[in-house]
């Protein structure tokens, strides 16, 4: 998953490219640290047109996150089918989350680190990070059988997803740290699946 490159925001009509500038800069520099003006400035569009488009910080704040979630999820249904194609399902989760921890722009999950800096004064941002937890927890469930325990074998590995990204963000650019909170995904879900339902699925 990939932010759009500089040129093609340019590119953009004014409320997308006010958007896509708003998705860089609060993922890379946070939201609170983020001001309005910032995003005007790096948007190129006037103030008159970033308000007509985006009335409060709050909403913008809302749509990014929407934004950013069909992005991620999208990706993350992606690779995971991918690698569960020929991986039992703890070690495609690991390599599904290699894919993303290891990236020179990786800066945590969006919606962790949102629900941190201002789910406390938006109940907004905490609804949208609980729903994307939730679209995860579900397309995890996915790769597992139809059983009483599905749904919460699938909460404890998206628990154990949600862990391995906080300790790539604070051992961010350490590949040996990194590796080390995936094998413990790894180990972790060959502890809690039993042996038939850890091989490769056609999910």
């Amino acid at each position: 998953m990939q932010m759009l490159e500089h040129e093609d925001v340019a590119a953009l009509p004014a409320r997308e490219r006010i958007l896509e500038t708003a998705h860089r800069l609060f993922y890379r520099d946070g939201i609170r640290a983020t001001g309005v003006d910032a995003v005007i400035a790096a948007a190129g569009v006037t103030k008159v047109t970033f308000y007509r488009h985006f009335p409060s910080k709050s909403e913008l704040i809302d749509a990014v996150l929407t934004l950013r979630h069909g992005r991620w999820m999208d990706w993350f249904t992606s690779a995971l089918q991918r690698h569960a194609r020929r991986l039992p399902l703890p070690r495609a989760l690991a390599a599904t989350l290699r894919e993303w921890l290891s990236r020179p722009d990786f800066r945590g999950c969006a919606f962790i680190n949102a629900a941190v800096e201002w789910g406390g004064s938006e109940a907004a941002v905490l609804q949208q990070a609980t729903h994307h937890k939730q679209a995860m927890t579900a397309a995890i469930a996915q790769h597992l059988p139809d059983t009483p325990q599905r749904a919460a074998l699938a909460q404890a590995l998206a628990l154990a997803v949600d862990g391995c990204i906080v300790q790539a963000q604070i051992h961010a650019g350490v590949p040996r740290e990194i590796q080390a909170s995936l094998n413990a995904l790894t180990l972790l879900g060959q502890a809690l699946l039993p042996e038939d339902t850890t091989g490769a699925t056609d999910a």
